[in-house]
């Protein structure tokens, strides 16, 4: 249990981070160039942990590398960018919280892990309270900006359970960097090909990229795939509800966003989805065969 609480709370660092990368993208960052701003993300945060591991991918790790990059870090650095450009703070993060049951599910289908009734109910309340704090009519929606964090929730959800399925006999730090410079190299050329020249950043957006690559980008996913390892993927996705949490604070405390009423009892509602699914078991293919022999 104390293990279990000690990984929770790594875990925790990196949807907190994420949460606080929605403000920093809409206010500081460049509008009008996603590809760039996730290669500019994914490259130097990879190059960091690379140097800290220097271990090079081996065998199949090449080409999974390259997969897991583009679902994790590539695609869902372009997805989130145009997201957080379109969307206010609350909105774009509130929408990322379907992530537990996507993660969930694709657990279910690839690594046998059934979620228990108590994640389930989890991410039921987490669901719940997100669909509170985002369909309140509060702040005007944007359609493109919706679809965005829609597509990454459904990527970075398949990649993250790949990644628990691959990375077992590979240090973590190594995979989460192969998979920063696969994603980011992957990236580069279509920035140069559809956004042309690189955008000028001045001091302020050079400070936030970074503290976009160091703080929400390689310490978040080196403690997000630590504790995707030793942890149940259902239990690390409900986890990931605390980036709308943080999000939704942030926007309101900084940003000045407002919080509305019906707000505060989906922020309240997801908090206790959190503390429910964290308890709660799963049961896997190999349970399931021994609970069915026992009987």
């Amino acid at each position: 249990m104390e293990a279990n609480l000690r990984w929770s709370l790594v875990t925790a660092v990196a949807p907190i981070a994420w949460g606080t990368n929605y403000y920093v993208t809409r206010e500081f960052l460049p509008p009008g160039h996603p590809l760039y701003g996730g290669a500019f993300r994914a490259l130097p945060a990879g190059v960091m942990l690379l140097a800290a591991c220097r271990k090079a991918p081996r065998g199949s790790w090449w080409w999974k590398s390259l997969l897991l990059g583009f679902l994790n870090m590539g695609g869902f650095f372009a997805l989130v960018y145009v997201a957080a450009q379109r969307l206010p703070t609350s909105a774009a993060s509130t929408v990322m919280a379907t992530a537990p049951l996507a993660m969930m599910l694709f657990a279910w289908a690839l690594i046998a892990e059934r979620p228990g009734p108590r994640q389930l109910t989890g991410a039921g309340l987490g669901v719940a309270g997100v669909s509170s704090m985002l369909l309140t009519g509060a702040v005007p929606m944007d359609t493109l900006g919706v679809l965005a964090s829609v597509a990454a929730v459904a990527m970075s959800s398949l990649g993250y359970v790949l990644a628990k399925r691959w990375s077992a006999d590979v240090e973590v730090l190594a995979s989460t960097a192969w998979q920063l410079l696969g994603g980011g190299l992957m990236l580069l050329p279509f920035a140069i090909a559809i956004e042309g020249p690189p955008p000028d950043l001045d001091v302020r957006a050079l400070l936030a990229f970074g503290y976009v690559t160091v703080v929400a980008t390689a310490l978040a996913f080196a403690a997000w795939f630590a504790g995707l390892r030793r942890l149940p993927a259902a239990n690390v996705g409900l986890l990931g509800l605390l980036n709308p949490v943080t999000g939704v604070l942030l926007g309101t405390a900084i940003a000045g966003e407002s919080l509305t009423l019906r707000q505060i009892c989906g922020l309240l509602l997801t908090l206790t989805g959190i503390l429910l699914g964290r308890r709660g078991g799963f049961l896997t293919a190999r349970n399931e065969g021994n609970s069915a022999g026992s009987n």
